[in-house]
């Protein structure tokens, strides 16, 4: 979305060029394949877990955090790879996000009109909220010191995470749509 964001704003004449479907299907593949082999360290140490206790997990689904706390082998290689994992795959997205979006506020300080501006920076605050959302949640989630592991917060981060900001995804990029502001509005003053 960041790239999207970046030839809409920055290369706007060269946007169906840039942006066609070999563009669209490389870059959900390297998501995909990316996502893919990030998981795999830490899949082959949590295959090699021993679990000495019981073997029900109180989560929605078969969470990491949730594997480790019933657990009885020696975690701290496990937590340090997670953390060292979780801050690169978090800098690398953030770092690619940042640069991106300083291209962008460069391009917007350099229109003239107000409504451009507007519409510019309206087009970004979409992505940059699903983004935060996201990653924030997230964060709390994964990057936590294990003292305060917390499972009825672990399920409602995961929660977050996996059902509601991806449910919310269409309403806050739909806001950037008059039509729907219009529609809202009516509602709002109907009551």
């Amino acid at each position: 979305m960041a790239y999207d964001r970046y030839v809409a704003i920055c290369h706007p004449l060269h946007y169906a060029l840039k942006m066609n479907k070999k563009t669209c299907a490389l870059l959900v593949a390297a998501a995909w394949i990316a996502g893919s082999l990030d998981s795999i360290p830490i899949l082959i140490s949590v295959s090699q877990f021993s679990f000495c206790s019981s073997n029900e997990i109180d989560h929605f689904f078969c969470d990491l955090n949730a594997l480790i706390k019933i657990s009885c082998s020696e975690l701290y290689s496990i937590e340090i790879q997670i953390l060292i994992e979780g801050i690169s795959v978090m800098f690398s997205s953030f770092t690619l996000i940042l640069i991106s979006y300083i291209y962008i506020i460069k391009t917007i300080l350099k229109i003239r009109s107000t409504e451009g501006r507007s519409k510019a920076f309206s087009t970004c605050s979409s992505h940059l909220t699903v983004v935060s959302l996201f990653c924030g949640s997230l964060s709390c989630m994964y990057l936590r010191p294990p003292s305060m592991y917390s499972p009825d917060l672990d399920k409602l981060f995961s929660l977050l995470y996996t059902v509601l900001i991806p449910m919310l995804n269409p309403v806050i990029y739909s806001l950037r749509n008059q039509e729907v502001k219009n529609a809202l509005r009516k509602v709002r003053f109907w009551k």
